[in-house]
Protein backbone atom coordinates (compact mmCIF):
# COMPACT_ATOMS: atom_id res chain seq x y z
CA UNK A 1 0.00 0.00 0.00
CA UNK A 2 1.58 3.27 -1.39
CA UNK A 3 2.08 5.63 1.99
CA UNK A 4 1.61 9.38 1.28
CA UNK A 5 1.72 12.49 3.80
CA UNK A 6 -0.70 15.40 2.59
CA UNK A 7 0.81 19.27 4.29
CA UNK A 8 -2.33 21.30 4.27
CA UNK A 9 -0.94 24.73 4.34
CA UNK A 10 -4.08 26.44 3.71
CA UNK A 11 -6.04 28.18 0.93
CA UNK A 12 -9.36 27.88 -1.42
CA UNK A 13 -8.85 24.38 -1.50
CA UNK A 14 -9.77 23.55 1.92
CA UNK A 15 -12.76 25.45 2.09
CA UNK A 16 -16.45 24.62 2.78
CA UNK A 17 -19.83 26.42 3.94
CA UNK A 18 -20.93 26.31 7.04
CA UNK A 19 -24.71 26.75 8.60
CA UNK A 20 -24.52 30.13 7.76
CA UNK A 21 -22.90 30.17 4.29
CA UNK A 22 -19.44 31.64 4.81
CA UNK A 23 -16.42 29.71 3.87
CA UNK A 24 -14.43 28.05 6.73
CA UNK A 25 -11.87 25.25 6.53
CA UNK A 26 -12.69 21.77 6.82
CA UNK A 27 -10.80 19.43 8.99
CA UNK A 28 -8.58 17.95 6.66
CA UNK A 29 -7.87 14.59 9.42
CA UNK A 30 -11.55 13.76 8.36
CA UNK A 31 -10.55 14.05 4.76
CA UNK A 32 -11.94 11.18 3.66
CA UNK A 33 -15.64 12.05 5.11
CA UNK A 34 -15.27 15.44 2.69
CA UNK A 35 -13.92 13.15 -0.28
CA UNK A 36 -15.08 9.82 -0.42
CA UNK A 37 -13.86 9.16 -3.60
CA UNK A 38 -10.44 8.80 -1.64
CA UNK A 39 -11.72 5.72 -0.05
CA UNK A 40 -11.44 3.88 -3.58
CA UNK A 41 -7.80 4.33 -3.38
CA UNK A 42 -5.92 1.73 -2.10
CA UNK A 43 -3.54 4.69 -0.29
CA UNK A 44 -2.58 5.24 3.18
CA UNK A 45 -3.14 8.73 3.85
CA UNK A 46 -1.50 11.08 6.74
CA UNK A 47 -2.59 14.80 7.15
CA UNK A 48 -0.71 17.29 9.22
CA UNK A 49 -2.21 20.57 8.94
CA UNK A 50 -0.82 24.04 9.97
CA UNK A 51 -2.49 25.79 12.64
CA UNK A 52 -3.21 28.27 12.19
CA UNK A 53 -3.74 27.92 8.59
CA UNK A 54 -2.34 30.57 6.23
CA UNK A 55 -3.59 32.46 3.07
CA UNK A 56 -0.83 31.79 0.84
CA UNK A 57 -0.26 35.66 0.25
CA UNK A 58 1.46 35.16 3.96
CA UNK A 59 3.58 32.65 2.90
CA UNK A 60 7.60 32.81 4.03
CA UNK A 61 10.55 31.28 3.78
CA UNK A 62 10.06 30.41 7.97
CA UNK A 63 7.09 28.48 6.44
CA UNK A 64 8.77 27.11 3.46
CA UNK A 65 11.45 25.87 6.22
CA UNK A 66 8.37 24.32 8.39
CA UNK A 67 7.18 21.76 5.12
CA UNK A 68 10.54 20.94 4.49
CA UNK A 69 11.39 20.03 7.54
CA UNK A 70 8.23 17.81 7.77
CA UNK A 71 8.60 16.12 4.76
CA UNK A 72 12.30 15.45 6.04
CA UNK A 73 10.93 13.99 9.28
CA UNK A 74 8.70 11.70 7.14
CA UNK A 75 10.81 10.87 4.33
CA UNK A 76 11.77 7.24 4.73
CA UNK A 77 8.02 6.45 5.97
CA UNK A 78 6.29 7.75 2.93
CA UNK A 79 6.41 7.09 -0.95
CA UNK A 80 5.26 10.82 -2.20
CA UNK A 81 4.04 14.07 -0.08
CA UNK A 82 1.14 16.24 -1.39
CA UNK A 83 1.22 19.86 -0.78
CA UNK A 84 -2.14 21.62 -0.60
CA UNK A 85 -1.59 25.12 -0.56
CA UNK A 86 -2.81 28.79 -2.35
CA UNK A 87 -2.59 29.28 -5.67
CA UNK A 88 -1.26 32.89 -5.57
CA UNK A 89 2.27 32.35 -4.44
CA UNK A 90 1.92 28.41 -5.00
CA UNK A 91 5.02 28.81 -7.76
CA UNK A 92 7.51 30.47 -5.06
CA UNK A 93 6.99 27.77 -2.92
CA UNK A 94 7.35 24.88 -5.13
CA UNK A 95 10.69 26.83 -6.41
CA UNK A 96 12.17 27.20 -3.23
CA UNK A 97 11.51 23.79 -2.14
CA UNK A 98 12.87 22.47 -5.47
CA UNK A 99 16.24 24.32 -3.99
CA UNK A 100 16.05 23.03 -0.81
CA UNK A 101 15.65 19.00 -1.42
CA UNK A 102 18.86 18.52 -2.85
CA UNK A 103 18.74 14.72 -3.91
CA UNK A 104 14.98 14.11 -3.99
CA UNK A 105 13.97 10.71 -4.76
CA UNK A 106 10.25 11.23 -4.13
CA UNK A 107 7.15 13.30 -5.80
CA UNK A 108 6.26 16.72 -3.76
CA UNK A 109 3.64 17.38 -5.41
CA UNK A 110 2.00 20.68 -5.15
CA UNK A 111 -1.76 21.81 -5.86
CA UNK A 112 -4.49 23.86 -4.57
CA UNK A 113 -7.71 24.75 -6.36
CA UNK A 114 -9.61 28.26 -7.92
CA UNK A 115 -12.82 27.18 -6.24
CA UNK A 116 -13.31 25.48 -2.80
CA UNK A 117 -13.49 22.02 -2.60
CA UNK A 118 -17.36 21.84 -1.26
CA UNK A 119 -18.86 24.07 -4.70
CA UNK A 120 -20.79 21.50 -7.07
CA UNK A 121 -18.33 22.90 -10.02
CA UNK A 122 -14.95 23.03 -7.71
CA UNK A 123 -11.97 22.20 -9.40
CA UNK A 124 -10.69 20.90 -5.82
CA UNK A 125 -11.46 16.97 -6.01
CA UNK A 126 -9.66 16.30 -9.51
CA UNK A 127 -6.68 18.23 -8.33
CA UNK A 128 -6.58 16.75 -5.39
CA UNK A 129 -7.06 13.17 -6.25
CA UNK A 130 -4.66 12.99 -9.53
CA UNK A 131 -2.18 15.05 -7.28
CA UNK A 132 -2.25 11.42 -4.83
CA UNK A 133 -1.99 9.46 -7.80
CA UNK A 134 1.36 11.28 -9.08
CA UNK A 135 2.55 10.91 -5.82
CA UNK A 136 1.74 7.58 -5.62
CA UNK A 137 3.21 7.01 -9.01
CA UNK A 138 6.27 4.19 -9.11
CA UNK A 139 8.01 3.00 -11.91
CA UNK A 140 8.43 -0.67 -13.02
CA UNK A 141 11.85 -0.79 -10.90
CA UNK A 142 10.08 0.34 -7.77
CA UNK A 143 11.34 4.11 -8.03
CA UNK A 144 9.29 6.90 -8.33
CA UNK A 145 7.67 8.05 -11.77
CA UNK A 146 8.30 12.20 -10.67
CA UNK A 147 10.94 12.37 -8.51
CA UNK A 148 11.08 15.94 -7.98
CA UNK A 149 8.99 18.68 -6.57
CA UNK A 150 5.91 19.35 -9.26
CA UNK A 151 2.98 21.85 -9.41
CA UNK A 152 -0.45 19.75 -10.53
CA UNK A 153 -3.57 22.21 -11.74
CA UNK A 154 -5.90 21.60 -14.30
CA UNK A 155 -5.00 18.41 -15.53
CA UNK A 156 -0.90 19.15 -16.10
CA UNK A 157 2.02 18.46 -14.31
CA UNK A 158 4.80 21.04 -14.33
CA UNK A 159 8.09 20.95 -12.37
CA UNK A 160 7.96 23.37 -9.28
CA UNK A 161 10.83 25.56 -10.38
CA UNK A 162 9.78 26.12 -14.29
CA UNK A 163 5.78 27.31 -13.51
CA UNK A 164 3.99 30.30 -13.13
CA UNK A 165 0.85 31.69 -12.14
CA UNK A 166 -0.80 33.12 -15.35
CA UNK A 167 -4.70 33.84 -14.98
CA UNK A 168 -6.28 34.78 -11.14
CA UNK A 169 -9.70 33.14 -11.82
CA UNK A 170 -9.45 30.23 -14.86
CA UNK A 171 -8.86 26.67 -13.71
CA UNK A 172 -5.53 26.61 -15.94
CA UNK A 173 -3.93 28.82 -13.51
CA UNK A 174 -0.84 27.90 -14.44
CA UNK A 175 1.81 27.56 -17.42
CA UNK A 176 5.37 26.88 -17.78
CA UNK A 177 6.27 28.97 -20.51
CA UNK A 178 9.96 27.12 -21.13
CA UNK A 179 9.67 23.76 -20.32
CA UNK A 180 7.38 20.81 -21.65
CA UNK A 181 4.66 19.60 -18.74
CA UNK A 182 5.66 16.79 -16.77
CA UNK A 183 2.35 14.87 -17.30
CA UNK A 184 -1.00 15.60 -18.84
CA UNK A 185 -4.09 14.15 -16.65
CA UNK A 186 -6.99 12.40 -19.37
CA UNK A 187 -8.47 9.13 -19.52
CA UNK A 188 -4.94 8.16 -18.25
CA UNK A 189 -1.96 9.96 -16.83
CA UNK A 190 0.44 10.45 -19.67
CA UNK A 191 4.27 11.27 -18.21
CA UNK A 192 6.53 12.63 -20.17
CA UNK A 193 9.66 10.96 -18.66
CA UNK A 194 12.15 12.31 -21.53
CA UNK A 195 11.93 15.76 -19.65
CA UNK A 196 11.27 14.27 -15.69
CA UNK A 197 14.52 14.41 -13.73
CA UNK A 198 16.32 11.31 -12.83
CA UNK A 199 16.12 9.46 -9.91
CA UNK A 200 19.23 10.81 -8.11
CA UNK A 201 21.40 7.68 -6.27
CA UNK A 202 22.64 9.88 -3.17
CA UNK A 203 21.24 10.54 0.21
CA UNK A 204 18.93 13.26 0.31
CA UNK A 205 19.99 16.99 1.55
CA UNK A 206 17.25 19.51 3.13
CA UNK A 207 18.81 23.41 2.93
CA UNK A 208 16.50 25.48 5.14
CA UNK A 209 18.23 28.93 4.90
CA UNK A 210 17.25 32.00 2.96
CA UNK A 211 18.28 35.18 2.88
CA UNK A 212 15.74 38.35 2.16
CA UNK A 213 19.05 40.79 1.45
CA UNK A 214 17.58 40.78 -2.14
CA UNK A 215 15.28 43.11 -4.36
CA UNK A 216 13.46 43.19 -7.55
CA UNK A 217 13.88 46.36 -9.75
CA UNK A 218 11.12 46.17 -12.90
CA UNK A 219 12.02 48.52 -14.90
CA UNK A 220 9.44 50.18 -17.69
CA UNK A 221 9.94 53.17 -20.03
CA UNK A 222 10.46 56.25 -17.85
CA UNK A 223 11.66 55.10 -14.92
CA UNK A 224 13.10 57.90 -12.66
CA UNK A 225 16.72 57.73 -11.81
CA UNK A 226 15.38 58.15 -8.06
CA UNK A 227 13.64 55.18 -8.15
CA UNK A 228 16.48 53.22 -9.54
CA UNK A 229 18.77 54.63 -7.14
CA UNK A 230 16.26 54.13 -4.02
CA UNK A 231 16.13 49.95 -4.95
CA UNK A 232 19.68 50.05 -5.19
CA UNK A 233 20.66 52.00 -2.44
CA UNK A 234 18.37 50.10 0.14
CA UNK A 235 20.00 49.02 3.12
CA UNK A 236 21.79 45.28 3.59
CA UNK A 237 20.77 44.24 0.17
CA UNK A 238 23.12 42.07 -1.93
CA UNK A 239 21.43 41.05 -4.54
CA UNK A 240 19.20 42.74 -7.29
CA UNK A 241 16.77 40.82 -9.90
CA UNK A 242 16.90 42.67 -12.85
CA UNK A 243 13.52 42.54 -14.76
CA UNK A 244 14.41 43.53 -18.38
CA UNK A 245 12.41 44.31 -21.47
CA UNK A 246 12.69 41.54 -24.57
CA UNK A 247 16.07 39.03 -24.13
CA UNK A 248 17.05 41.37 -21.29
CA UNK A 249 17.53 44.97 -22.32
CA UNK A 250 17.39 47.78 -20.57
CA UNK A 251 18.00 51.57 -20.82
CA UNK A 252 21.18 52.94 -21.88
CA UNK A 253 20.89 56.20 -20.45
CA UNK A 254 24.13 57.54 -18.58
CA UNK A 255 22.86 57.74 -15.15
CA UNK A 256 21.23 53.83 -15.11
CA UNK A 257 24.57 52.32 -15.75
CA UNK A 258 26.37 54.72 -13.50
CA UNK A 259 24.21 53.73 -10.75
CA UNK A 260 24.70 50.07 -11.99
CA UNK A 261 28.20 50.13 -12.11
CA UNK A 262 28.15 52.04 -8.66
CA UNK A 263 26.27 49.35 -6.80
CA UNK A 264 28.50 46.42 -8.83
CA UNK A 265 31.46 48.13 -7.30
CA UNK A 266 29.54 48.10 -3.50
CA UNK A 267 29.51 44.26 -3.84
CA UNK A 268 25.97 44.11 -5.55
CA UNK A 269 25.25 41.19 -7.43
CA UNK A 270 22.82 41.75 -10.10
CA UNK A 271 20.37 39.13 -12.28
CA UNK A 272 18.74 39.91 -15.59
CA UNK A 273 15.55 37.81 -16.18
CA UNK A 274 13.02 38.64 -19.11
CA UNK A 275 9.73 40.34 -18.19
CA UNK A 276 8.05 38.25 -21.13
CA UNK A 277 6.14 35.78 -20.51
CA UNK A 278 8.60 33.06 -22.14
CA UNK A 279 11.78 33.21 -23.73
CA UNK A 280 15.36 34.14 -22.47
CA UNK A 281 18.09 36.64 -21.74
CA UNK A 282 20.38 37.29 -24.24
CA UNK A 283 22.68 39.87 -23.14
CA UNK A 284 24.63 41.76 -25.82
CA UNK A 285 22.37 40.60 -28.45
CA UNK A 286 21.57 44.24 -28.50
CA UNK A 287 23.51 47.55 -27.44
CA UNK A 288 20.49 47.68 -24.89
CA UNK A 289 22.61 45.03 -23.13
CA UNK A 290 25.64 44.95 -23.96
CA UNK A 291 26.66 46.64 -21.16
CA UNK A 292 25.10 45.04 -18.71
CA UNK A 293 27.72 42.40 -19.42
CA UNK A 294 30.06 44.64 -19.30
CA UNK A 295 28.78 45.53 -15.35
CA UNK A 296 28.91 41.87 -14.40
CA UNK A 297 25.47 41.53 -14.73
CA UNK A 298 24.28 37.28 -14.61
CA UNK A 299 22.02 36.23 -17.39
CA UNK A 300 18.87 34.58 -16.39
CA UNK A 301 18.72 32.91 -19.31
CA UNK A 302 14.96 31.64 -19.45
CA UNK A 303 14.30 31.29 -15.95
CA UNK A 304 10.74 32.17 -14.14
CA UNK A 305 10.91 35.15 -11.78
CA UNK A 306 9.47 33.10 -9.34
CA UNK A 307 12.88 30.70 -9.32
CA UNK A 308 15.03 33.13 -9.87
CA UNK A 309 14.71 35.43 -6.87
CA UNK A 310 14.31 32.19 -4.99
CA UNK A 311 17.26 31.19 -6.17
CA UNK A 312 18.98 34.51 -5.46
CA UNK A 313 17.47 34.01 -1.72
CA UNK A 314 18.36 30.62 -1.47
CA UNK A 315 22.28 31.22 -2.66
CA UNK A 316 22.35 34.14 -0.24
CA UNK A 317 20.86 32.09 2.37
CA UNK A 318 23.19 29.46 2.42
CA UNK A 319 26.76 30.52 0.74
CA UNK A 320 28.71 33.38 2.16
CA UNK A 321 31.12 33.16 -0.93
CA UNK A 322 30.12 35.76 -3.63
CA UNK A 323 32.25 34.63 -6.66
CA UNK A 324 30.37 31.11 -6.18
CA UNK A 325 27.10 33.10 -5.95
CA UNK A 326 27.94 34.16 -9.11
CA UNK A 327 28.86 30.84 -10.17
CA UNK A 328 25.69 28.68 -9.03
CA UNK A 329 23.06 31.57 -10.85
CA UNK A 330 24.40 30.71 -13.99
CA UNK A 331 24.42 26.90 -13.59
CA UNK A 332 21.30 24.58 -13.41
CA UNK A 333 20.78 23.17 -10.27
CA UNK A 334 17.33 21.83 -10.35
CA UNK A 335 15.83 22.43 -13.72
CA UNK A 336 15.43 26.03 -13.39
CA UNK A 337 17.14 27.15 -16.25
CA UNK A 338 17.80 25.28 -19.90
Amino acid sequence: MNRILIIYTGGTIGMVQDQDGQLVPFDFDNIKNNVPELNRLDYHLEVISFKPLIDSSNMSPKDWKKIAVLIAASYTKFDGFVILHGSDTMAYTASALAYMFENLAKPVVLTGSQLPIGEIRTDAKENLITALEIAASKNEDGTATVPEVCIYFDYHLFRGCRATKVHADKFDAFKSPNYPILAEAGVDIKYNKDVILSTPTEPLIVHTEFSGACASLKLFPGISEQFVQAVLNTPNIDAVLLEGFGVGNTSTETWFIQALEEASKRGIIFLDITQCGGGTVQLGRYETSKHLSEIGVISGHDITFEAAISKLMYLLGNISDKNEIINLLSKNLRGELS
